[in-house]
């Protein structure tokens, strides 16, 4: 199929895109890749009347170093995300997990940004962004405002991003000399996650200090696996110290059942899949 006709406006700044999407109204779309709402538009789920095309706003794409944070523009592709020097330097689990998004095409189209407000229980950037408590920069009619991730996943599809409001920017605390891993369980390659933990680990002296732990597709929106966390801080840089830490990986979620598992087979593989990526994490 093919999406229904809709008018269309590509803006240049953030404040020309704000003026256009107060005066659309209520049947406006952002379009930031597109690799989410173009095929949606096509199966006719969504009919806007109207598209915002946020792709030649310059000052919303790239990775900029903050001082004690990165500052990530929305629209900057998953690629950049997977192969930035700072980010690879400063927030190592943002590259991992990025890198393992759909395929390479979906990578060079598909936006930061874009991805974390389509807010996808299953999409592989949510977790991550929340294990490093990462603050959400929207722009609106009223200004900037700020969101804690913690506070932005509110449900399935569903983020903190109030009407008239657009994500600028994502910025990330460094995490520089942490250990990082993703670990995600599939059935093909390709596939929306089946689980997925993101984990980052603070080693000093043979003793993990601190650790951070999220959780894809265990609830409506990411988790933060903090009995893990809470068990692993102090612990010794053992896998069986590890192993017992991550038991409790279930802990607190709720995940659904469907033709990918059960919400059994889901608590299970978070287990596991915890396990496998504090142990890459930490080196060992």
């Amino acid at each position: 199929m093919i999406p229904s006709a809709f008018d269309y406006a590509a803006p240049a700044t953030v404040a020309e895109a704000l003026g256009l999407l107060a005066a659309a109204g209520d049947d406006v779309k952002l379009l930031a890749g597109g690799q989410s709402l173009i095929p949606v538009m096509k199966l006719r789920l969504a009919d806007p009347a109207m598209v915002i095309d946020l792709g030649r706003i310059g000052e919303l794409s790239g990775v900029v170093d903050d001082g004690d944070a990165l500052l990530i523009g929305a629209m900057t592709p998953h690629h950049r995300i997977a192969t930035d020097p700072l980010v690879s330097a400063h927030v190592p689990l943002l590259a991992l997990a990025t890198a393992t998004v759909a395929d390479p095409q979906v990578r060079h189209r598909g936006t930061f940004g874009g991805a974390l407000v389509h807010a996808d229980p299953a999409g592989d950037l949510p977790a991550p962004v929340l294990a490093a408590d990462a603050t959400f920069i929207l722009a609106g009619p009223g200004g900037e405002r700020r969101v804690a991730a913690a506070d932005f996943f509110q449900g399935y599809f569903t983020t903190a991003v109030a009407e008239g409001e657009i994500l600028t920017h994502i910025r990330v605390p460094k995490y520089t000399g942490w250990g990082a891993h993703y670990e995600k369980f599939t059935r093909v390659s390709q596939q929306w996650s089946i689980v997925g933990v993101a984990a980052m680990v603070k080693v000093e002296g043979g003793t993990i200090t601190e650790a951070r732990i999220g959780l894809t597709n265990m609830a409506s929106t990411p988790l933060r696996a903090t009995a893990v966390e809470q068990a692993l801080a102090g612990a010794p840089l053992t896998r069986e110290a590890i192993a017992a830490a991550c038991v409790h990986a279930a802990e607190g979620t709720d995940p659904a059942s469907d033709l990918n598992g059960d919400a059994a087979y889901r608590r299970h593989l978070a287990v596991v899949l915890a396990k496998r990526a504090v142990i890459a994490a930490a080196g060992i």
